[in-house]
């Protein structure tokens, strides 16, 4: 129903148009003339000719104003100034008529002498070529055989019709039957060219546009076969009026198409084509309908019966066909919808098959495929090309403590943000758990390291997942492209930067070096041993005395690992430690470092009376806190081993705590225990004073970067001074690291600094070698 009054209303849009309505008012104004027998037969030959002198100008004017319209198709425009071009041979005919009717009036030409009948035939036949070259539809041979026979159907039926209806048998004369079939083949020509571009499903008319000229089509016809003067010399005034309307409609039909191509400037598309045609049934029906007409009265009723008996069965024959026709239409309607499904199921499974379920991005397979195909390009390769290897920090965490839904919900956040962050040339990739890839198309190096630090900005924002403020951290590798790479090589390099990234501290960039890979392989070899060495006598701990200052006794020890390969020089805890970390064989290693410091103190606590007051302290990577049941088994440690909790010091680094609430929980329960807790190096990280609100801390710990430069440098004397205050004003006891000279340890004294360890007092010491004695000189205090 909205389409119906959709129509209706677009249709009375165009009557009110004023080219439309002035065009067919002045039709049925001057139609009236010869309709109310209006003036003699020399007014009425002069009035036709005149009246079709504007018509044939206002059919030019309308064709030259659809064919400027912007944005036309170009075949559209062609065919629009080809009419243009029929109306200036109709205006000459016509002028040259009138001209003649004014001077020289002879009533027997109201049809048309020489000049207009040539330049009628000559626009005509301009109009009828530019149809006839109208692209064919394509498709198979025989789509294109059944093409043709439709058309030609619809000829040799207008044929018949205008042999039997426009020829007068009794009063035929050669030059009357000459001028009458010119005219008939003509228009036949006309039609069957109309036919042929009607039947391409491409013409390059709008059906609004189209329909005024078929219907002055069919005007013209008739009054051209019919003739408008009669045998008494008394002009028809019926056909002399359907002549004026028929050019008034055929210059209505390209201000129509304006109209509708200023809307819609694209309306020329391919159009859906029926397996079938009524138009060359329609030309079969008319055809026996002369028939019938024609034949004779006289005829006995044996012929009638044959007659009968063959329009009949054609016309049950033609039915049946058309039966067949529609239900293999249906059929066809039923394959096509069966075939749209399925091609629906192929996108679908296209897409399952290229791009990640639970982001949306491209995968791994898609992803290669279209870095290959950028690398097989010499010319993208010139432009710049970088692929971009983005992990995410710490990811096992929230799957561990917050649950995969929530981890899930996090990659989706950070899959959206990548989304947002790139170009519209760029791909995102998610290539599989926390990892994302980002191709950069036409992209420098330097312009490749830019682009990524945009990129992480954008990441690091905080992040709320089903109630829970996340902090996103993300270490990316950046690997621009050469010539000569491959697709494995070019997303190894960008693997080896990013682990780059994350040695080097995480949340940072790294871009590709050659020399990344030696170094990617010596951690990856040294990952592997240190997987075998934990728990073998490989790994042993010593023990650093901490002293009181003022008097110099040992009151603890802090334990620190050794690595010993055999037959290998010993491995430094600064090569190690950030390899256990990053492989989380920390863990691990960090489980045996806490017990055996356990059970060493204990040890010492059994067979030395001096050692029952000792504390020791040992440090905690951010990840063991961050396991399930480390606090339990802190506690279950104590009680296997008899040690007091307040003898056992936990100390962890700044950036362990930093935003992760399941270290604070873990901090919170450790104090609930009974232990010390320590801040270690502090003032080297991200420090944060508000930390010191939140976490359950007894003892800051200053680092030893800020020691040895006491007395030289006024900056740490100024941090060190800092940190004693604050730990005064937080009752925080202060532990000084790294202390080598007693000009040290007395500015320490001076500051507040109550405990200190360093090679002042002793360096670490196996555990026999601890267990010697338990004050050391007073000659170093």
């Amino acid at each position: 129903m909205s389409r119906v009054r959709g129509s209706w209303r677009s249709t009375w849009k165009v009557l009110r148009d004023p080219g439309v309505s002035g065009t067919l008012g002045f039709a049925v104004v001057a139609g009236l003339v010869p309709l109310l027998g209006l003036g003699d037969s020399v007014f009425k030959l002069r009035f036709i000719w005149g009246v079709q002198l504007p018509l044939d100008v206002l059919l030019g004017w309308f064709c030259l104003r659809a064919a400027r319209v912007p944005g036309v198709d170009r075949i559209v425009r062609s065919y629009m100034l080809t009419i243009a071009g029929t109306s200036v041979a109709f205006l000459i005919g016509d002028g040259y008529q009138f001209v003649r009717s004014v001077g020289w009036p002879v009533v027997a030409e109201i049809n048309g002498g020489v000049v207009p009948t040539v330049m009628y035939v000559a626009g005509l036949l301009l109009v009828i070529w530019r149809m006839l070259s109208h692209k064919s539809p394509g498709g198979s041979q025989g789509e294109r055989l059944r093409f043709h026979l439709d058309a030609i159907t619809v000829l040799l039926g207008g044929g018949v019709l205008a042999w039997c209806f426009s020829l007068n048998p009794r009063s035929v004369t050669g030059l009357e039957l000459i001028s009458t079939l010119v005219a008939a083949s003509v228009l036949l020509l006309a039609a069957f060219a109309a036919v042929k571009m009607v039947l391409s499903g491409t013409a390059p008319m709008t059906k609004g546009g189209s329909i005024p000229m078929i219907l002055a089509a069919g005007l013209l016809a008739l009054t051209t076969t019919l003739p408008i003067l009669g045998d008494d010399g008394v002009v028809h005034p019926v056909l002399m009026a359907l002549r004026i309307m028929a050019a008034a409609l055929f210059a209505v039909g390209p201000r129509v198409q304006e109209l509708q191509t200023r809307v819609d400037p694209n309306f020329r598309r391919e159009r859906q084509r029926r397996p079938y045609n009524l138009l060359p049934y329609l030309a079969v029906a008319a055809t026996f309908a002369t028939f019938l007409v024609v034949m004779p009265s006289d005829l006995d009723y044996r012929a009638w019966g044959g007659v009968v008996g063959v329009v009949a069965v054609t016309a049950v024959v033609v039915g049946r066909q058309l039966l067949a026709f529609v239900d293999n239409f249906d059929l066809i309607n039923r394959l096509d919808a069966t075939l749209l499904e399925l091609r629906g199921h192929q996108a679908l499974l296209h897409e399952q098959a290229t791009h990640d379920g639970l982001t949306r991005l491209v995968n791994r397979n898609a992803f290669g495929e279209a870095v290959a195909a950028e690398l097989a390009d010499p010319a993208a390769v010139a432009r710049g090309l970088a692929v971009l290897l983005i992990d995410l920090d710490d990811f096992k965490t929230v799957n561990d403590t917050l649950g995969h839904g929530v981890g899930d919900g996090l990659l989706t956040t950070v899959a959206d943000r990548l989304r947002n962050a790139v170009r519209a040339n760029d791909l995102v990739c998610r290539l599989g758990g926390d990892e994302f890839a980002v191709l950069l198309r036409g992209v420098s190096a330097p312009e490749a390291a830019a682009r990524a630090t945009r990129i992480l900005a954008d990441l690091v924002q905080p992040a709320r997942v089903d109630g829970h403020m996340l902090a996103v951290k993300a270490s990316i590798g950046v690997a621009p492209a050469v010539p000569g790479d491959d697709p494995e090589g070019l997303l190894r390099n960008a693997d080896i930067a990013m682990y780059a990234a994350k040695d080097a501290g995480k949340g940072g960039i790294q871009q590709y070096a050659p020399d990344m890979g030696a170094r990617i392989i010596q951690t990856a070899e040294l990952g592997t041993r240190l997987r075998e060495a934990v728990g073998t006598p490989e790994f042993s701990l010593v023990y650093q005395p901490v002293v009181e200052m003022v008097t110099g006794t040992v009151i603890g020890a802090e334990a620190l690992i050794r690595w010993q390969p055999p037959g290998r020089p010993e491995i430094p805890p600064a090569d190690f430690i950030p390899t256990a970390e990053s492989t989380g064989e920390i863990v691990r290693l960090g489980r045996w470092i806490l017990r055996e410091a356990c059970r060493q103190l204990a040890a010492w606590r059994r067979d030395h009376l001096d050692a029952r007051d000792l504390t020791m302290a040992v440090n905690v990577a951010g990840r063991q806190l961050q396991a399930p049941g480390f606090v339990e088994e802190v506690a279950d440690l104590l009680a296997e081993y008899d040690i007091p909790p307040d003898r056992l010091v936990i100390e962890i680094t700044e950036t362990a705590m930093l935003d992760e609430p399941m270290v604070l929980a873990a901090l919170h329960g450790l104090r609930g225990l009974g232990l010390d807790l320590a801040l270690d190096d502090f003032g080297t990280a991200a420090s944060s004073l508000g930390l010191l609100l939140t976490c359950p801390m007894s003892a800051l710990k200053l680092d030893r970067s800020f020691v040895e430069r006491l007395g030289i440098d006024s900056r740490p004397t100024a941090v060190a001074t800092a940190v004693s205050q604050i730990a005064r004003a937080l009752d925080l006891s202060t532990v000084a690291e790294g202390v080598e000279s007693p000009e040290q340890a007395e500015m320490l004294r001076e500051l507040g600094y109550s405990r200190a360890q360093g090679f002042l007092y002793s360096p670490p010491l196996e555990p026999g070698e601890f267990a010697a004695g338990w004050r050391v000189s007073s000659t170093v205090s």
